[in-house]
């Protein structure tokens, strides 16, 4: 409002120098070279190259978290459809009875898991090398007789035929216990 002019002035003005510009002979060589010269310097060159890397990886970041949003919400869809098809087919089914055919629902399955690896859990403590310990002790005797017999290990048959005696006799007990 009244700073600037309410007519647009279409006249061209030119203004004419009344001093002559003159350039030293140096600065026109290499205003000359550098026009004519489509390379980059390699300090430029450098770091265009900087940007560019750190662009490409911010963008495969970008994309990096797309996708595994992405996966996320296919398991999450997955896993609905499968509770789902679970309540489906275990709503349709009579609750009294359970046939070896039927679907079973996650929770019975993670109870059924559980009870295995209890079972598991049981079967790995009764075969601890802790609960034979002759076995255990003619090992070390085995383990003690070669380190002290180190050019001589047939010097140790005794020990040896010990340890196969108690391993045999722990094997005897561990399978008279599964039974």
């Amino acid at each position: 409002m009244g700073a600037g002019q309410s007519k647009a002035d279409t006249e061209e003005k030119v203004f004419y120098n009344e001093t002559p510009i003159q350039f030293s002979q140096d600065v026109v060589n290499h205003l000359s070279d550098h026009s004519m010269s489509p390379d980059t310097s390699p300090e430029r060159q450098s770091t265009l190259d900087a940007h560019v890397r750190a662009r490409i990886q911010a963008e495969l970041q970008h994309l990096r978290a797309e996708e595994e949003s992405v996966q996320k919400e296919i398991e999450l869809a997955l896993e609905r459809e499968n509770i789902d098809r679970e309540m489906s087919s275990a709503g349709g089914e009579p609750s009294d009875e359970v046939a070896e055919g039927d679907v079973k629902n996650s929770m019975t399955l993670m109870g059924d898991l559980e009870e295995i690896r209890t079972k598991v859990d049981r079967f790995q403590a009764r075969r601890r090398l802790s609960d034979y310990p002759a076995v255990k002790e003619s090992g070390e005797a085995v383990v003690l007789c070669y380190r002290q017999n180190p050019t001589a290990p047939l010097d140790c048959w005794r020990e040896v035929r010990e340890f196969n005696a108690s391993v045999a006799q722990a094997e005897s007990q561990h399978l008279a216990s599964l039974r």
